[in-house]
């Protein structure tokens, strides 16, 4: 059952339970009114016999009694219901009604993260400006991802988010994910260019246990939340089976699995203390392979049976611990279906969001990394991570053929707009937690 759904039907229970208390309620009252508190007749009503059910006669006083209580009863049923209502109403308006007031467009849109670069379609940018402003007007995504090329100093990324975010208000837009990558070693965006708390890569502090993973991470959300972020691509949550590999190594937290579960659930809690949204990556784990993503195919030959005790641990624990979201990578699954696991129906639906139980956002890796870009189109490539059960595109090589692509799925049926709204969902209920959502 889709988030939506479920909420609707939680609501309905709900109505279902006032008024069956409205109807006690109801029924309370009347017999209060019928009887005068020591269990017989009350004044000016009595019982009749006829040899069948028994029937009551009214006198002045009784009718007079008994039509006071009907007209206070219809009052507090009247209450109830409106009560009920509003209550319904303003639960559902919060978000789904944000939905139903966006275009297609708009809700295609807000699936994707993008560079400032891939917003504007070109130029290197460490300001936001009025070519940010009307991309922003033609493209409303959902989020902007920040590299080191965007990060002059802390003051200038400060104002290069505040300066977005006043644009996006302007038109009226759902407040945006203001991304970064920041692991602390060496991937750490901030600590390299706006000189937030530089850290050694986490690996180095595996002996250390859960309250330096906690405290770390605490500290690196701290600092780029007060820079403007408010999503952190992080923590790694692969570990680091083979010595060979070398795009995980030690950004990973442990090269046992066990431990890497134990910390990288630390690190969540420790993100969403600091005060930013946090990603456990790169699902379902990037650590036993041999080779990089970003430049070509890389691939992996276990079968579900030897994920569920080795990486998917560190994902099942990370999980638990209430990670906002989960990045895929896109390793191909060579042990499963030998798909990427970024469009794998499989290893998004059925493993991450039913076995692992993940009901949050599921958010892919950059889609212009070759091991996908090389073999499908963007605007194919975002079709079938949706497909495969993912909301968030990041990065894709072209935004435009990208949104237009899903766009037209929907267009020829091959994607509902149920299906998106079920995406754009997630993402709204993620982003109302520290966002108001509802200012158009």
């Amino acid at each position: 059952m889709s988030d939506k759904n479920k909420l609707t039907a939680t609501f309905i229970a709900l109505i279902a339970m006032i008024v069956v208390i409205g109807g006690v309620m109801m029924l309370s009252n009347g017999l209060n009114a019928n009887n005068n508190g020591q269990g017989g007749p009350a004044a000016g009503v009595s019982r009749v016999t006829t040899g069948g059910p028994s029937t009551t006669k009214a006198g002045t006083t009784g009718e007079a009694s008994q039509n006071g209580t009907t007209k206070e009863n219809a009052a507090n049923t009247a209450t109830t219901e409106t009560v009920a209502t509003e209550a319904v109403t303003e639960a559902l308006d919060s978000i789904e009604q944000r939905i139903n007031d966006m275009s297609l467009h708009e809700k295609v849109c807000q699936l994707f993260i993008v560079t400032p670069e891939g917003l504007t379609k070109g130029g290197n940018y460490t300001a936001a400006n009025e070519t940010t402003k009307a991309s922003l007007k033609e493209y409303p995504v959902g989020g902007i991802v920040y590299f080191s090329k965007n990060i002059e100093s802390a003051d200038a990324i400060s104002e290069m988010i505040s300066n977005t975010s006043e644009y996006a208000a302007e038109e009226g837009m759902i407040p945006l994910f203001y991304s970064v990558d920041e692991e602390g070693g060496t991937v750490a965006r901030c600590a390299e260019k706006a000189g937030t708390t530089s850290f050694s890569p986490m690996y180095d502090y595996k002996s250390e246990g859960e309250k330096t993973a906690y405290d770390n991470a605490k500290q690196i959300a701290t600092d780029i939340s007060g820079l403007g972020f408010n999503l952190d691509f992080a923590p790694v949550a692969d570990t680091w089976s083979n010595p060979a590999n070398t795009v995980i190594g030690k950004r990973a937290y442990s090269d046992d699995f066990h431990e890497a579960a134990t910390l990288s659930s630390s690190a969540v809690k420790g993100f969403q203390d600091g005060g930013v949204f946090c990603t456990l990556k790169h699902f379902p784990g990037h650590g036993n392979t041999s080779g990089d993503s970003h430049y070509g195919v890389v691939y992996s030959d276990k079968n579900i049976a030897q994920l569920l005790s080795a990486e998917f641990l560190a994902f099942r624990s990370g999980i638990d611990a209430g990670a906002d979201m989960v990045m895929v990578g896109h390793i191909t699954m060579n042990g499963v279906d030998r798909l990427p696991a970024s469009i794998s129906r499989i290893m998004i639906t059925s493993e991450l969001r039913s076995r692992l139980g993940f009901d949050g956002v599921i958010i892919t890796d950059s889609l212009s990394m070759k091991a996908v870009a090389d073999n499908y189109s963007s605007g194919e490539l975002a079709v079938r991570v949706l497909e495969a059960g993912g909301d968030m595109l990041l990065m894709p090589a072209d935004l435009g053929a990208a949104a237009t692509g899903v766009e037209a799925a929907v267009a020829e049926g091959r994607l509902s707009e149920e299906r998106i709204d079920e995406s754009v969902y997630r993402i709204l209920e993620l982003k109302s937690k520290k966002m108001d959502i509802t200012n158009k």
